[in-house]
């Protein structure tokens, strides 16, 4: 009996000490093993609408048309893909935790409604989730971008909300207040809205210093998220990276993207 017991409560200590390990925020191990591990796609959206003639060449790599996002998804349902949300890919990078089969991870960025109105509903139909990074001086400037409720129907359909400061100013010439003004201040409201601390973040243009990683971190970010660059050495978890979808790829080109991007 007393055997017994001491087993159970061995068990249950290791249980729990393996939740805390795997818990976000917990132990990080060195920069070595994060960069050791098999990138994971994450791909990065931002309009969701069809073009228009005075769409400049280099904005429509910035706007996916309709047509083209939904056979995307579908491309990627077909495909067996499961998409992943940063608490996962976290676990995954610290302690090695298994990813379900062809993992892949959808954000999007700058708040614009249509990523509500015409990419949730498709997500949907194949129980994708996804991350938006909100740029909060853009909340209820209807209809070009969400409102509060919106964002707050995201986050409890599952969806994960992440920052994307105030109004998207480049982090690299962060100085005086601009930490306070654009990512503390943004930070709480967002939390307000969700209802839950806000863990990621990602940068304005893809852009970002060694400077910004430990104010980041400082300020309750597990991982931030930057664009194609090649990932810190020294902070692999703050410079995560992703690719944009420009609007004009075709299947082939999402495909290869997906594929040949990721070491």
């Amino acid at each position: 009996m007393t055997k017994n017991l001491v087993g159970l409560c061995l068990g249950v200590l290791s249980f729990a000490m393996t939740a805390v390990a795997q818990a976000p925020g917990g132990k990080i191990p060195p920069p070595s093993v994060i960069l050791g591990r098999q990138q994971v796609p994450i791909l990065c959206y931002h309009q969701v609408r069809d073009w228009k003639p005075t769409d400049s060449k280099m904005a429509k790599d910035y706007i996916m048309p309709p047509a083209t996002l939904r056979e995307q998804l579908k491309m990627l349902a077909d495909s067996g893909y499961h998409t992943i949300l940063p608490d996962q890919l976290y676990a995954y990078l610290t302690t090695g935790s298994a990813l379900p089969g062809k993992p892949i991870m959808l954000t999007f960025d700058d708040t614009d409604e249509d990523q509500f109105t015409v990419a949730y509903p498709e997500m949907k139909k194949y129980g994708f989730k996804g991350v938006f990074f909100i740029m909060t001086v853009s909340l209820g400037r209807l209809p070009h971008y969400m409102s509060k409720d919106q964002v707050k129907e995201l986050y409890n359909a599952g969806n994960v909300i992440g920052s994307h400061t105030w109004d998207h100013h480049n982090v690299k010439k962060y100085q005086g207040k601009d930490w306070e003004i654009q990512i503390d201040k943004p930070t709480k409201q967002l939390e307000a809205i969700t209802g839950t601390p806000i863990r990621y973040f990602a940068f304005p243009f893809g852009l970002w210093n060694r400077d910004a990683l430990p104010e980041l971190r400082k300020r309750g970010f597990i991982a931030s998220f930057q664009l194609a660059d090649k990932m810190d050495p020294t902070d692999p978890l703050q410079t995560v990276r992703r690719i944009i979808v420009a609007g004009g790829w075709n299947l082939k080109t999402f495909s290869n993207a997906i594929h040949h991007d990721f070491k």
